[in-house]
């Protein structure tokens, strides 16, 4: 299979995304999601619409940074 490591996940790093934040983690995080993705984002809160900019992406959930 080709690109077998991100096959699961329908985000790509460095790519910018606009999503809206769903849920906080444990350690305060935003959470959004892209077809059930999660994508932790960091300085949010519930019910923010946000550009996101995917900084790693690991096989069950992604990190992002905001664009100002």
């Amino acid at each position: 299979m080709f690109n077998d490591d991100s096959q699961s996940a329908p985000v790509e790093e460095g790519e910018i995304y606009e999503v809206t934040i769903q849920d906080i983690a444990r350690q305060g995080d935003g959470i959004a999601r892209i077809e059930g993705f999660v994508i932790f984002v960091p300085g949010t809160s519930v019910g923010d619409e946000v550009q996101i900019k995917v900084e790693r992406v690991l096989p069950k959930y992604a990190f992002a940074s905001l664009v100002e």
